[in-house]
């Protein structure tokens, strides 16, 4: 019983230094098999750059695709948390139609008058804040120099903080200016940049569609939203618009909640019931009106998003796999020609699984070096993009991580067959095969 106790003992030491020397073997083995795979990619530098453009193209794409949609989510994030989770709006149309059958059903609805809006602000009692919107494009002229495609934008006195723009010089709308339907008029930057030149802008007059103005006002700048200047704009008064342009273009309502607990669901059923009532809509019936927040919004852009990078990205893919066949080509190729250096190698006692580790490690580590530039490309074109463009861009760093990962698993993958095939060969064949 004594000596069986004692045998454990005496034993444990060596078997716990016999596992010490054979990860140590393992960890030299793998660290040879790794600088022999960068060996022979830097031995055949031209075959391994033609080989590595496919995984650029496609390990950039996907880069790209992900930074664009990633800034342009949280670009359009910011801009409607700028206009405030109180907010909602009515109209008569959808801010985004994805059919035809759509557009034509928001066609056939009353449109939304100025006398909706009075309603509104008269009968909602959750509402702390009520403005009403027209608009259509237009031509500014001024100092003989024109624009194109201008939004001219007919507001309410209660519309500017509504609409999240702040004033940087001379002053907004007054109650007067909506009672008396004045021909003053607030400008965007792109007006004063590109039409009024150096000088202070307040006091001067512009036309729109050859009726003249005097600027009282200068929004801040707003920038440019996916490609597109916010500041290319000229407001009047709403009773001002609707003298000049008619009463038959359809308004959008905008309400703020009075900011206490579900003071939002109350005001948006408030206003649901006023708009109903006025529209005579028969119990039971869906809204022939749209009652629309920033999560609305939000929601409807973040699926435009989605689909346009699962599009993109299934694009993508396609380079990625045509870069695993090229590789695994490549890779064919080299060991045809490595033939008596797997030979001697196996005379000289390399199992298969050293042989097989040589290979994908090589192949793996030409992916992921392909991944690691197309990375790179993709960023840098991404960042180009928004200064030439002003795409909003944004590099997350899960992208990096899952670029280098496709890349490597392609790698790995396509690196298979020709490594399996390179462990099976018999050492006295493959020595012949020079012979």
């Amino acid at each position: 019983m004594s000596r069986e106790c004692r045998t454990p003992a005496r034993v444990e030491p060596v078997r716990i230094e016999q596992r010490t020397k054979t990860g140590k073997a393992e960890a030299m083995e793998l660290r040879e098999a790794f600088n022999l795979a960068l060996q022979s990619l830097w031995a055949n530098k031209l075959r391994t750059i033609l080989t590595l453009i496919g995984v650029v193209m496609g390990v950039a794409s996907v880069i790209m695709v992900i930074t664009l949609v990633n800034g342009a989510n949280r670009y359009v994030s910011t801009k409607l948390s700028g206009y405030g989770a109180d907010v909602f709006t009515v109209s008569r149309m959808s801010s985004v139609i994805f059919t035809a059958d759509e557009y034509f059903k928001f066609q056939k609805r009353k449109i939304i008058r100025i006398e909706d809006y009075y309603a509104i602000r008269d009968g909602c009692s959750d509402c702390s804040e009520v403005g009403a919107l027209l608009s259509k494009s237009t031509n500014v002229v001024a100092n003989g120099h024109s624009s194109n495609n201008t939004q001219v934008r007919g507001y309410t006195w209660t519309m500017l903080s509504l609409h999240n723009i702040n004033i940087a010089l001379g002053r907004g709308f007054t109650q007067a200016d909506e009672d008396h339907g004045t021909h003053n008029v607030i400008v965007g930057y792109d007006i004063v940049d590109n039409l009024l030149g150096d000088g202070d802008p307040l006091g001067k007059e512009i036309r729109v569609d050859g009726i003249p103005y005097t600027i009282i006002g200068v929004g801040e700048r707003q920038g440019k939203t996916l490609g597109q200047s916010q500041d290319n704009w000229v407001a009047v008064p709403i009773t001002t618009y609707q003298q000049t342009y008619g009463y038959n273009d359809s308004a959008e309502v905008y309400a703020r909640s009075t900011g206490g607990a579900n003071a939002m669901e109350r005001a948006e059923d408030e206003v649901r019931v006023l708009m109903r009532s006025r529209r005579h809509d028969a119990p039971g019936t869906p809204d022939d009106f749209e009652v629309e927040t920033n999560d609305t919004f939000l929601d409807i852009w973040k699926q435009i998003s989605s689909l346009f990078a699962t599009i993109v990205l299934g694009l993508a893919s396609i380079a990625l796999v045509v870069g695993g066949v090229v590789i695994m080509n490549i890779m064919l190729v080299s060991v045809t020609e490595r033939t008596r250096e797997i030979g001697v190698r196996k005379a000289l006692g390399a199992r298969q699984r050293d042989v097989l580790l040589q290979f994908l490690i090589e192949s793996a580590t030409m992916a992921t070096t392909g991944g690691a530039i197309g990375v790179m490309c993709g960023i840098i074109v991404g960042k180009l993009i928004t200064i030439f463009i002003g795409f909003p861009t944004s590099v997350p760093l899960w992208a990096i991580f899952l670029g280098l990962f496709l890349a490597g698993s392609v790698g790995v993958f396509f690196g298979v067959y020709p490594a399996s095939k390179a462990a099976k060969l018999d050492p006295v064949v493959a020595l012949r095969a020079e012979m």
